[in-house]
C-alpha cells in the first residue's frame, strides 16, 4: 500500500494515535538461506508498503506481527501456521502466538533471536524498520489506515507477501459485501448524531478518521467534528461540550480498559441528563474490535448498525 502518515487511533489510549514513520524506497529481501526447492508459487513477490518496495524471495515460514490488527489479519487469511511469534496486544484469536515483543518498545534482539524470515508491523517505532534491515530481517511495514479501502489494501499486501493471496481476496470481498449490505439497511430518514469515545478524558474520534468513516455509512452526524481542535482528528474534549451537543447515541470504546458504562457517564458534570443516557443508547463496544482495522472492523460496523436501527425505531 501507499504510505499512510496519518495513524488510526488505538485501544489504548495512553498510545492513541500510533504515528507510522515508514522510511521510503528500501527493498528488502528474505534472508534464509537458498534451498534447491523451487520457489512456491507467486514468489519472488513484491509490495509496495510504508517502508518502500519490500520483495520477498520466496514464501515466509516464520513470521513476527508486532501488530494485533495485523495478526488478526494473518490468521484470517489462512497464514495463521507461518506466524511463530505476535506481540503482547495481540490477544485475537485465542490460537496466536502471543509473547512478551513489543510493537511499541521494540526489541531487535529478542526480535532476531527468534529468526523470523518476515517481521510485519504497523509502527516504525524506535526506527525499527532500519535497524532490522541493517540484518538483513525482511520487514513489511502496513501503517494504521486512515480510509477503509486502505486498510482493504493491507489485507490484500499481506495475502500477497505470505503465500495467501487468493484467500485474502476472498476476504476483503467478504467484508466489502458485508459493510454494502449494513450501509443499504442503515435508516434513510433520520438523522442521528453520535459521540464515540476513545477514553474517559475524554478524547473523541471525527469523521476524517479511519473509525469516522465507518460511522458515516448511516448517516449520522458526529459532534466531535465541531469541537476545538477537531482538525487533528482525535480532539480533547470538554465535559461541558458533549453535554451542549447532547448526542442521540454514545459509543464507548473504554469499556474493557477503564471501565466505563452508562452509570460512569452519568456521574460526569452535566452528563446525566443526557439523551442518550435517558433513553438508554449508549452502547458498549469492544475495545480492541473498536480500535483494530483488521477483518473485524465487520463486527465494528455490525454493533453500530444495530445501534443505529435501535434509535432510529423509537
Amino acid at each position: 500500500m501507499r504510505p499512510v502518515r496519518t495513524a488510526f487511533a488505538g485501544a489504548l489510549l495512553g498510545t492513541l494515535v500510533l504515528t507510522a514513520c515508514g522510511q521510503t524506497g528500501t527493498t528488502t529481501t528474505s534472508s534464509a538461506p537458498p534451498t534447491s526447492a523451487a520457489p512456491a508459487a507467486g514468489f519472488p513477490v513484491t509490495i509496495e508498503a510504508g517502508n518502500g518496495s519490500v520483495t520477498l524471495a520466496k514464501k515466509p515460514e516464520r513470521i513476527i506481527s508486532l501488530s494485533a490488527a495485523h495478526t488478526e489479519t494473518l490468521f484470517a487469511i489462512g497464514a495463521g501456521p507461518q506466524v511463530i511469534a505476535a506481540d503482547d496486544q495481540s490477544n485475537y484469536p485465542p490460537e496466536a502466538p502471543k509473547s512478551d515483543l513489543s510493537g511499541f518498545k521494540p526489541n531487535v534482539e529478542a526480535i532476531v533471536a527468534k529468526k523470523p524470515d518476515l517481521v510485519v508491523l504497523s509502527n516504525d517505532q524506535d526506527k525499527i524498520v532500519a535497524e532490522l534491515g541493517k540484518l538483513n530481517v525482511p520487514v513489511l511495514l502496513e501503517p494504521a489506515p486512515t480510509k477503509i479501502d486502505e486498510a482493504y489494501d493491507e489485507i490484500a499486501d499481506l495475502g500477497a507477501a505470505t503465500g495467501n493471496k487468493d484467500k485474502a481476496d476472498q476476504v476483503v470481498t467478504g467484508m466489502k459485501a458485508e459493510m454494502d449490505k449494513l450501509a443499504a439497511a442503515a435508516p434513510k430518514d433520520r438523522k442521528l448524531t453520535y459521540y464515540h469515545e476513545l477514553d474517559q478524558t475524554p478524547y473523541a474520534a471525527t469523521s476524517s478518521t479511519f473509525i469516522g468513516q465507518i460511522y458515516s455509512i448511516f448517516g449520522m452526524t458526529n459532534i466531535a467534528d465541531k469541537a476545538p481542535g477537531a482538525a487533528g482528528g482525535y480532539p480533547k474534549l470538554s465535559a461541558e461540550f458533549v453535554a451542549q451537543s447532547d448526542p442521540d447515541l454514545i459509543f464507548l470504546a473504554d469499556v474493557k480498559c477503564c471501565q466505563q458504562n452508562k452509570d460512569t457517564l452519568a456521574k460526569r458534570p452535566g452528563w446525566k441528563g443526557l439523551s442518550a443516557i435517558k433513553n438508554d443508547q449508549v452502547v458498549l463496544l469492544d475495545d480492541d474490535i473498536a480500535s483494530r482495522w483488521g477483518p473485524r472492523v465487520v463486527d465494528l460496523a455490525k454493533a453500530i448498525g444495530d445501534a443505529v436501527n435501535k434509535a432510529a425505531a423509537k
